[in-house]
């Protein structure tokens, strides 16, 4: 027996574009309408509303085109977009679309649930439905959807669905939550791990993170001819420099030593310029303080931040 649907109440959807096409941001919005138009009628949800958040050069979506997009997009209550005019990245981009929200409700406006989405996701019809089912628990910080066809590998509990971390590629987040913890670390981390940190600070704070495997979600990841996602030179870099702020910020120094031993002696340009923005950031006095020293929530096994049910 299917269990009973709880309302969650009005879903704001975030998204954070840079250079995406303006033709997949139109098909990525029309699986979301559906999938609200579903939710909606299941009582999941009272309403979904959809802002874009543009870090790009040029502007994706001019009026014209919001428009257009809203106009095609009946169970969206909404949708705006918001030029950063600058690319803020992936923490901060949300956290001014976090601070956009906030002030909406200060207006009277209402947003008591936050989808953090990426621009290249599609929605099964009954997503939203499923990723709000565990959110009728208040101790659930974080529900992630299930990325297809490259499912994350991540290790979570098949009962609970309790994991270690979340991605945010499609992630479901009360407000109360993300104002808590004062959103995202922008500050330590620019493109990747940023949900990583979230998700441990969660923890930490007493909630649980959720994967929930029977959202399906289509992310639009292409693999190499070996099977292996192929990174851009920039995903190589942040995901370098991520990796030391992670070790740094959750107390592991020996992880950070040995970071900076092997990039140092590394050929790769990228692994290099990693390092020496980390030891800039030591010097100058940048670096956040280290937390978690007890190791109550944080886990590095490799270059990962969980146990793997299986590898890439």
């Amino acid at each position: 027996m299917t269990a009973k649907i709880h309302n969650i109440g009005h879903v704001r959807v975030h998204s954070v574009l840079y250079g995406n096409e303006p033709e997949r941001i139109v098909q990525t919005v029309a699986h979301l309408n559906r999938a609200a138009d579903l939710a909606i009628a299941a009582g999941a949800m009272s309403s979904v509303s959809l802002v874009y958040g543009d870090s790009s050069p040029a502007p994706v979506l001019d009026e014209a085109a919001i428009a257009s997009i809203a106009a095609s997009s009946e169970a969206l209550r909404s949708v705006e977009n918001v030029n950063f005019g600058r690319n803020m990245g992936s923490a901060r981009g949300h956290n001014t679309l976090i601070a956009h929200a906030v002030e909406a409700i200060e207006k009277g406006g209402q947003v008591d649930v936050v989808l953090i989405m990426n621009p290249d996701v599609m929605l099964a019809p009954d997503a939203l439905i499923e990723l709000a089912r565990p959110l009728q628990n208040p101790k659930v910080g974080l529900v992630e959807a299930r990325q297809l066809p490259v499912e994350h590998p991540k290790e979570y509990n098949a009962n609970s669905g309790e994991t270690g971390w979340a991605t945010t590629a499609c992630a479901l987040i009360p407000l109360p939550v993300l104002r808590e913890l004062d959103g995202f670390d922008a500050e330590s981390f620019f493109l990747y791990c940023d949900d990583v940190d979230f998700s441990w600070r969660a923890r930490l704070a007493g909630y649980s993170i959720i994967y929930q495997p029977s959202a399906a979600v289509f992310h639009d990841k292409r693999l190499g001819d070996n099977g292996q996602w192929q990174p851009t030179s920039s995903e190589q870099y942040y995901s370098a420099e991520a990796a030391l702020m992670m070790a740094h910020k959750y107390s592991r120094p020996e992880i950070v030593a040995r970071l900076l031993e092997g990039f140092a002696k590394s050929p790769l340009a990228h692994l290099k310029r990693a390092a020496d923005s980390f030891e800039t950031r030591r010097t100058e006095g940048r670096l956040p303080t280290p937390i978690d020293k007890q190791r109550s929530v944080s886990v590095f096994r490799g270059d990962h931040y969980t146990e793997h049910r299986f590898s890439l």
